[in-house]
């Protein structure tokens, strides 16, 4: 799947997917949720919490 795709199906930019990407943006719980659910896995497969 591209950027793009994944974009379009989460309703954000393909910056948006790209700042992600790259650490330069954490998403929203909703958005991580829409991101999450488009793979089939559970948000903790998808995305992990590092405290500063």
């Amino acid at each position: 799947m591209t950027q793009k795709e994944l974009a379009i199906k989460v309703g954000v930019s393909r910056q948006t997917i790209v700042a992600i990407e790259n650490s330069k943006y954490s998403p929203t719980l909703d958005l991580a949720f829409k991101i999450a659910e488009v793979f089939e896995e559970n948000i903790e497969s998808v995305f992990t919490y590092n405290r500063s």
